[in-house]
C-alpha cells in the first residue's frame, strides 16, 4: 500500500512525462536524502522563477511548463519532486497579509487586492523531524536585487518578502527550516496531506470579475513587474520597508 505522504495526486502529478523525465535525467534518485532534498529544493527555488501563475490550484507539471511560480505553486512542484524522489512531505496552510506583495502588484489596483493572501509552505519527513520549506519562493536573482535596494534595513513586507533578517535571510537548505514570508502571516489552517486537499477547503476570495482580471490581465502586470525590478529596470517603492496593519479579523 503506498504511503498517503508519497503518493501522486490530481496536482502532485510526478508521473507526468515533464517531471519524470527530470528527476531521471538528473539523477536525483541515486543521491543521499540529504542531498535528493537538496536538489529538488534548489531546482525550484532558483531553476523555477518567482512569478504568477494562473490560479493556485494548478498541477505541479503545469508550474513547471510554466517556468515560474509564486509560493502555493512552486510548493506543488516541490512536493512533486520530492514524492517522486521518496521524500515524505505535506503542506501547511496559512493566509499572509496583502502588503506582502506591495511593489509587485501595480498601485493601481493595490487597494482592489484581498486583505489576506492565501499561502502555504512544504513540511518534509528528515531525520525524524518535520522541517519547514518556504525559502523557495525568492529566486537568487531577484532575492539580490531586493537586499541590495534594500541594503539599509533588515526588515521588509513587500515584493514577495516577509522578514526581518533580510541581508541573510534562511532560504538555503541544509537540513533546517527555511523561511522568506514568514513575518507575513495572519491565519494558520494547518496541515493537510496534499494540496489537493488544502484547495478544497480554501480558495483565494478575489470574486468572480477580480478573479477575471487577475488571470487575464493583472498576473502579467505583476510577471512584468517581477522582471522589471530582477533586472533593476523597476524603481523601489520604499514603503514596503513599513509594518503591514493587521487585518480587524486577524488572529
Amino acid at each position: 500500500m503506498t504511503n498517503p505522504l508519497l503518493a501522486p495526486t490530481k496536482l502532485l502529478d510526478f508521473n507526468a512525462a515533464p517531471i519524470a523525465h527530470l528527476i531521471e535525467s538528473r539523477s536525483w534518485r541515486d543521491l543521499s536524502e540529504y542531498d535528493r532534498i537538496g536538489a529538488a529544493y534548489d531546482f525550484v527555488r532558483n531553476e523555477i522563477a518567482f512569478g504568477y501563475n494562473r490560479a493556485d490550484d494548478i498541477p505541479a507539471s503545469e508550474v513547471l511548463s510554466d517556468g515560474y511560480g509564486q509560493c502555493n505553486t512552486k510548493g506543488t512542484l516541490l512536493m512533486a519532486l520530492l514524492r517522486g524522489v521518496g521524500v515524505r512531505c505535506r503542506l501547511h496552510g496559512f493566509t499572509i497579509h496583502k502588503g506582502l506583495q506591495r511593489g509587485v502588484v501595480p498601485e493601481l489596483v493595490y487597494p482592489l487586492a484581498p486583505e489576506e493572501i492565501l499561502h502555504s509552505w512544504v513540511e518534509i519527513e528528515f531525520q525524524g523531524a518535520w522541517i519547514n520549506l518556504e525559502g523557495f519562493i525568492l529566486d537568487d536573482a531577484f532575492l539580490e536585487v531586493l537586499q541590495r535596494s534594500f541594503s539599509d534595513t533588515d526588515s521588509v513586507c513587500g515584493y514577495g518578502a516577509g522578514t526581518d533578517c533580510l541581508g541573510a535571510p534562511p532560504v538555503a537548505w541544509n537540513g533546517e527550516d527555511t523561511y522568506i514570508q514568514k513575518t507575513g502571516i495572519v491565519q494558520d489552517f494547518g496541515v493537510y496531506d496534499t494540496p489537493d486537499a488544502f484547495y478544497l477547503s480554501h480558495k483565494q476570495s478575489f470574486g468572480r470579475l477580480r478573479g477575471a482580471l487577475y488571470r487575464h490581465i493583472i498576473r502579467h502586470w505583476m510577471n512584468a513587474r517581477v522582471r522589471g525590478f530582477r533586472s533593476g529596470r523597476l524603481k523601489t517603492d520604499r514603503r514596503a520597508t513599513h509594518a503591514h496593519e493587521e487585518p480587524a479579523n486577524a488572529a
